[in-house]
């Protein structure tokens, strides 16, 4: 049977497409819009000329015919796709429309495996005490319009897998990434360290631990998930091992790049944010219009992770986090992406 991995030509995606190869899957069918880049896909498919594992396959989510033809000949199905810029409803309809539609779609085919990539952005920790482990038995958020609107999109896209899942007895998997980074893989500096205000870089994170997962690293745990018969019906935090602080990272960040920077503590951010909240239009928009009271709890209050339940299944992180970073910024050839 073949493998469909939605979003495949994206960052995360052509990562999992080269890995699902490695693993020898037979055929893994690559679903594209028509029209997109297909420059990462185009690179992997030179190493793959002769036997034609790699398959493009050129659809649209919105349509729920095109997303039942995508699943033919379908065993197991990695969905990637997902709104990630745009209004809201261009969100919604790009993750949630497009994947009830792949759902309609998985219910019409017989014994199709789905695997959702998920995101940490699902949890509810802001009303969590300071220094709470997050793990899968975290609560989800309850307070998802709180939340920015990517949150608010993948908190009701796992939501309805779930719903279908518990309705129809589909087998699922879902994986939850932390902070997926790498070469390639747009911003080094996510907005978990801080953000840049008037020339400076705003450092929020301070020692607050980052919840890193290496492209290739997150790749190996979607894959190794897949295919094992126990994740079905399970939920797995995806993030590395050995996990730099903010303060760490950002350190690191400036051995390639300089940067102008101002530390702020949480209480301060806290308090800042209440202000900015009332003072919103005099900004123009420079900061973060989810630099709220609720997002900087979720963000900046001080979390732990918690990653023993996908290791259970026998994931090693390729790649450590302190070469994934070397990596990453010397990719950057001193320009920052911002």
């Amino acid at each position: 049977m073949k493998v469909l991995v939605t979003g495949s030509n994206g960052f995360l995606g052509a990562a999992l497409v080269k890995r699902l190869l490695a693993y020898g899957e037979n055929v893994v069918r690559c679903f594209v819009r028509t029209g997109s880049d297909l420059s990462r896909l185009e690179a992997i498919q030179q190493n793959y000329k002769d036997d034609d594992r790699l398959e493009i396959f050129f659809g649209s989510l919105s349509s729920s015919a095109s997303a039942g033809r995508a699943l033919e000949g379908v065993g197991t199905v990695y969905h990637l796709a997902a709104g990630m810029q745009g209004d809201p409803a261009d969100y919604f309809l790009n993750t949630v429309v497009a994947s009830k539609n792949l759902l309609e779609a998985s219910i019409r085919s017989a014994s199709v495996k789905l695997v959702l990539v998920s995101s940490f952005s699902v949890y509810g920790v802001a009303p969590l005490p300071t220094g709470q482990v997050v793990n899968e038995s975290t609560p989800l958020e309850p307070y998802p319009e709180k939340r920015e609107v990517y949150g608010q999109a993948k908190l009701r896209q796992e939501t309805l897998f779930w719903e279908y899942q518990n309705r129809y007895r589909l087998p699922l998997v879902v994986l939850r990434p932390g902070v997926i980074y790498g070469p390639g893989g747009g911003t080094a500096l996510p907005h978990r360290i801080g953000f840049h205000y008037a020339g400076v870089f705003w450092h929020l994170g301070d020692d607050n631990i980052l919840p890193l997962s290496y492209v290739d690293n997150c790749a190996e745990a979607i894959v190794l998930a897949g295919r094992m018969d126990q994740a079905i019906g399970q939920a797995y935090n995806v993030h590395d091992d050995d996990l730099p602080t903010c303060k760490e990272y950002l350190s690191f960040y400036k051995r390639y790049e300089p940067l102008r920077t101002i530390s702020v503590p949480y209480v301060i951010a806290l308090a800042v944010s209440k202000i900015y909240g009332k003072c919103n239009p005099y900004f123009y928009g420079s900061v973060p219009k989810t630099f709220t009271p609720y997002n900087v709890a979720t963000y900046w209050k001080g979390t732990r992770f918690d990653n023993s339940k996908i290791k259970s299944l026998g994931w090693q992180q390729p790649v450590s986090a302190e070469e994934g970073m070397r990596r990453t910024f010397e990719s950057l050839k001193l320009k920052s992406f911002t």
